[in-house]
């Protein structure tokens, strides 16, 4: 009896003491860049480089993967995709991907074969899917890159139309969009990971921001060309049940007009143009013709998240600036020196 109730005690200070080491382990920092916002700029005739804003905007830290690795990313800074505890830094005239610790910045990895100019990636199951647009003298030879995650090596290539650029997966399916790169294109690209098999989906000129809602349809902000083409062309946001790949519904811009940025948060769709930022609700029939907020620069970045707006204006001779406000009041809240050439904002 003696026995057993001992045998309980020390079951019961076991567990406690487990309990207190979980505790202690979920609370542990994972590094000094965690629970923040990272933001990516693509440099100027100098390196790219990322900056750290700590989430309640007090911290702000500038070049943190050369403070922390001692080494340059090279120039233009595209992108960054996230998977687990890594992140993936696309460098695109540097051809190469910088693999990190999201959290410490220290330097895991760099990707340098088989990229030839790449632009965005999307992360499924164990591969990395990268848009890369060519050659500059090749509208013929862009594709998408499949890099190993274990091995961080490009295993194969699927080649796609000129000039894809973001990059989303759903069901089993990876859609492109294709801003044309050194020139203009006007599709999505749909990509069957079962055999890579590429279909085409045909929207308006500039297709870039590519967002997956909760209707299955895909959004798309589609640029247009702008009159310096010599062949301008309307710019909208559409959407394409991904049922039918079929287009259902187009919001077109006036003429002359060619947003460059859009955000989905909540149902609402965010959008720039002119500087201004647009908001209307997912399901709305038209544009709005009032801005929420305006930039005071150059507007180059956009996000959204908990009733706050993020916006980059792009500097690229000197630092850029952080703006954010308050989504219900619309006031400016914050006001931060960050990357040269930012364009990217990424919660971490």
């Amino acid at each position: 009896m003696k026995i057993n109730k001992l045998l309980t005690v020390l079951f019961l200070i076991s567990v406690f003491f487990m309990s207190c080491s979980n505790d202690d382990d979920a609370s542990t920092p994972r590094g000094d860049y965690e629970n923040g916002i990272l933001i990516s700029g693509e440099g100027s005739g100098s390196t790219a480089s990322v900056s750290f804003v700590s989430q309640d905007l007090s911290i702000v830290e500038n070049l943190i993967y050369k403070k922390v690795n001692n080494s340059e990313l090279g120039t233009f800074l595209q992108s960054m995709a996230f998977d687990g505890s890594r992140a993936f830094i696309v460098v695109d005239n540097a051809n190469s991907i910088s693999v990190v610790n999201r959290y410490t910045f220290e330097n895991l990895s760099t990707i340098t074969t088989g990229l030839l100019t790449p632009r965005y990636m999307t992360i499924v199951g164990n591969k990395g899917y990268v848009t890369n647009w060519g050659s500059t003298a090749d509208e013929t030879d862009d594709f998408i890159a499949i890099v190993d995650l274990s091995t961080y090596a490009v295993e194969r290539t699927i080649p796609v139309g000129n000039g894809p650029e973001r990059i989303v997966e759903n069901n089993g399916k990876l859609y492109v969009s294709h801003k044309g790169a050194f020139s203009t294109n006007n599709i999505i690209s749909v990509v069957d990971l079962v055999d890579d098999k590429v279909e085409t989906i045909t929207v308006g000129f500039k297709p870039d921001e590519i967002f997956v809602n909760n209707q299955n349809e895909l959004v798309v902000l589609c640029g247009g060309n702008e009159a310096w083409t010599m062949d301008e062309t309307i710019a909208s946001i559409v959407k394409i049940n991904l049922s039918t790949n079929l287009e259902t519904v187009s919001l077109p811009f006036a003429t002359g007009e060619h947003p460059t940025l859009m955000v989905l948060d909540n149902d609402v769709l965010y959008y720039e143009l002119n500087g201004k930022v647009y908001a209307i609700n997912e399901n709305a029939t038209a544009l709005s013709s009032t801005a929420i907020v305006e930039s005071q620069g150059f507007l180059y970045g956009m996000e959204v998240k908990n009733d706050r707006i993020y916006l980059l204006d792009a500097n690229f001779s000197d630092l850029s600036e952080l703006n954010v406000y308050n989504l219900q009041t619309k006031e400016k809240i914050k006001m931060a020196s960050v990357a040269l050439g930012a364009s990217k904002i990424y919660f971490n």
